[in-house]
């Protein structure tokens, strides 16, 4: 087939010879007639008048919008579908449900989470306990139905985020009804799996309801959801090829296969996180109340549970025909032995709450004064696994009860009643986090269900920021605008620790302070062109999973440094916006040099090697983006959205591990691309189809895994999305939509899902 085929690279320079006839390219935009997106236009131009938005309207960087129109005509089970198509970006998301999706942008990894921010209506949904995958933003906290909107922030141009900004700062806001709405929604979804030895589907289902209303001053929403999800097999049982001859127990099954390193290998099952099968509950209220015109408060509670289990399979069978899960095998003429664990099951339970408050003006002109408080708190986070493939047999319990983090905000600022030269527009304010986590392993007689029995390890401390910041955008003259600013961070690192039954270790306190200085120029050329060129020094200090956690090896400890520096960033874009009447197109080039990037690798200057989070010295990345976007673009009724990206991040110095040096960053694409169309056939009917193309990656930083077709292996992918909208009545949407429909089987790392069908079904009032 052509399409399955067809040579990525060529896809994006294509779109991307496409998106520069039209201009290059756009932060999105929406129809006319969806006033969020137009709304959102208007605000990041220097001449813009300030309205109701999450978005600082003197905002010195890129902004990306998702309004609630284009969500409906995407396929959209949870909230971290929404930046799926925007530029530069990528999801690791690996079935529907999947609990730890995190994102890359430009120069930052899906490993590197603490280098994004997520917020919900301020609050921070970021899991900044960590730095990896299993840290990822809390998107179950959003329901996608309720957001007014979806606004993404590249890079820590601003003096009003911490450094954690360095990726992008996602900033979702929910609609609050006008009258009374009652919604309900229905979502099923299936694919199939056919590789590595599984032949079978996978699926689950999403319920969802939803109340508001409005009495006067008082405005409410109130949301509940189900998800149940069984993904598709995750992480494969494999053996290197054995040079030893086969002496007893010959068994039948395994895949042969070819690993990314290159070497042959034999598939002989699905083991460790294996295939996760996810049951998830979640409720969602938003209550605001008007005290006055001008001053509004609100109060917000999040709800999230999940029992998830790792299910395992073998694929070995004896001479009689049955399973075989451990022990000595012979496949093929080669002896392998595989641990009593091999295919031990495991489970998750996790619950968590939110919970913030806000009180504030939003006066168009003059003073605005707002704070903001919120808390996350990990009630429970329990991981049970086997010691061996028994229902209830001996295991081990960690658990990270307690775990939570805190913020609060509260800044000032004040707005001109005209942009005429001369006049300012200042930001000021104050910012203090604080993260604890607490991480325990006891031994258990029976995994499954029981009680935690005697400690084997413990890890845990605590961290705290504190940030004062001002920003000035100061009208230079009609078409010119300078926006400075600076951010001073005071963080400290306390209270860790390590255990082990027989040992322990404290760590004493540490204390850092750095200034962040943002720099940005922009000029009106016309009433429909602006350039503008912006730099920011950012500073991401560590976690405390970096700081505090790590493994004994009985006399001493190892594979964590208390001591590690924050990670040091230098960032600058140019970027060109043109607006016009039915769209907007944006090129952008950016580069951005980051010292003492913290990343976990392989120290190879020692003896025997050590993996853990070091910094390395320096990693450089170069880029560029185009996008367009329009309404109404080629002819009526079609909407269009083209993105290309081309970005080289360059691991320029690391000492502790020379290989990697010239080598492109880990999990980092050279292109990304995506093109988005909807035709609105009717007043009722849209049809949607999407492409999106990433490029080659790489699972290690030093290019050791050459073969990436495979599980382990990092491919490129082009991929297409499609999705039929129908509003049967004015009560009553339909939908219809496939992901990846030319079924196009890739890695990162993990199998992703296959062909993916999703009906749904939305009733309101």
């Amino acid at each position: 087939m052509f399409l399955p085929t067809f040579h990525g690279r060529a896809l994006a320079r294509a779109i991307a010879c496409a998106v520069g006839s039209a201009s290059m390219a756009a932060h999105a935009a929406d129809a006319p007639d969806d006033p969020q997106r137009a709304t959102t236009l208007h605000e990041v131009r220097v001449s813009a008048a300030r309205t109701a938005t999450s978005v600082d309207p003197d905002m010195p960087a890129v902004v990306e919008t998702v309004s609630a129109a284009r969500l409906d005509r995407l396929n959209i089970v949870d909230t971290a579908d929404a930046l799926k198509y925007l530029p530069a970006f990528g999801i690791r998301k690996r079935f529907a449900g999947d609990e730890n999706a995190t994102f890359s942008v430009r120069g930052t990894s899906n490993q590197q989470s603490a280098r994004g921010l997520v917020y919900l209506d301020g609050l921070l949904l970021s899991n900044l306990l960590g730095n990896n995958w299993a840290n990822p933003p809390r998107w179950s906290m959003a329901f996608p139905r309720n957001l007014a909107r979806v606004e993404v922030i590249y890079g820590a141009y601003s003096a009003l985020y911490p450094g954690n900004a360095i990726g992008a700062t996602v900033l979702m806001t929910t609609r609050m009804p006008e009258t009374l709405e009652v919604t309900g929604e229905a979502q099923v979804f299936t694919q199939h799996v056919d590789t590595h030895g599984v032949d079978r589907d996978f699926g689950g289902s999403r319920q969802a309801a939803t109340i508001g209303d409005r009495s006067g001053r008082f405005a409410f929403l109130v949301g509940i959801s189900h998800l149940q999800s069984n993904g598709q097999p995750l992480v494969y049982a494999t053996q290197n090829l054995s040079t030893h001859p086969a002496t007893s127990n010959p068994v039948t099954g395994a895949v042969a296969d070819t690993g990314a390193n290159g070497r042959p290998r034999e598939i002989v099952g699905i083991n460790s996180e294996g295939q996760e099968a996810t049951r998830q509950d979640e409720a969602h209220v938003r209550l605001t109340y008007d005290v006055t015109r001008d001053l509004t408060g609100a109060l917000t509670a999040g709800y999230w549970k999940q029992d998830l289990s790792h299910r395992t399979d073998t694929f070995l069978r004896d001479a009689q025909g049955r399973p075989v899960w451990s022990g000595p095998v012979a496949i093929d003429g080669r002896q392998y032995t595989l641990p009593a664990n091999y295919f031990a099951p495991g489970t998750r339970q996790s619950r968590n709450y939110l919970y913030g408050l806000s009180l504030g003006t939003h006066r168009e002109t003059g003073w605005n004064v707002e704070g903001e408080v919120s808390y996350f708190d990990m009630d429970r986070n329990r991981d049970r696994v086997a010691s061996a493939v028994t229902y209830d047999g001996a295991g081990l319990l960690t658990a990270g009860d307690g775990s939570r983090w805190r913020t609060l905000d509260v800044r000032a600022s004040h707005t001109p009643d005209s942009l005429a030269p001369g006049t300012h527009t200042v930001s000021f304010g104050y910012h203090v986090d604080g993260y604890r986590l607490d991480n325990a392993t006891h031994a258990l007689d029976a995994w499954r269900n029981g009680r935690g029995g005697p400690l084997v390890a413990a890890n845990g401390g605590s961290t705290q920021t504190q940030a004062v910041y001002l920003q000035d955008a100061w009208q230079l003259a009609e078409r010119w605008r300078l926006t400075l600013g600076a951010r001073y961070e005071q963080w400290r690192a306390f209270g860790g620790f390590r255990s082990t039954a027989t040992a322990g270790v404290g760590y004493t306190e540490r204390k850092e302070s750095h200034t962040s200085p943002k720099v940005s120029l922009a000029w009106s050329a016309s009433d429909s062109v602006l350039l503008r060129l912006s730099g920011a020094r950012a500073y991401r200090f560590p976690t405390v999973n970096e700081l505090f956690q790590g493994t004994f090896d009985g006399i001493s400890l190892v594979n964590n440094d208390p001591s590690l520096k924050p990670e040091n960033d230098l960032s600058r874009e140019l970027s060109a916006e043109w607006y016009r009447e039915n769209g907007v197109a944006r090129f952008t080039v950016y580069r951005s040099d980051t010292r003492n990037t913290l990343f976990s690798q392989t120290d190879t200057t020692v003896f025997p090697n050590i993996t853990s989070v070091q910094n390395v010295g320096l990693v450089r990345t170069r880029g560029a983006e185009a996008s367009y976007d329009a309404h109404d673009a080629l002819r009526q009724g079609l909407d269009l959205t083209a993105n290309v990206a081309y970005t080289q991040a360059t691991t320029v110095r690391n000492p502790r591990n020379p290989a990697s040096e010239g080598k492109q960053f880990y999990r980092i694409p050279r292109w990304r691309a995506n093109l988005v169309a909807t035709w609105r056939a009717t007043e009722r009917l849209a049809l949607t189809l999407a492409g999106r193309y990433s490029g080659r990656q790489y699972n290690t930083l030093d290019h050791s895994d050459v073969h990436p077709d495979t599980f382990g292996g990092a491919s490129d992918f082009l991929t297409f999305d499609a999705k039929v909208s129908w509003k049967a009545s004015d009560r009553i949407d339909l939908g219809v939509g496939v992901d990846n429909l030319t079924d196009r089987r890739y890695y990162v790392y993990y199998p992703y899902p296959s062909r993916t069908w999703l009906a749904e079904a939305r009733f309101h009032l």
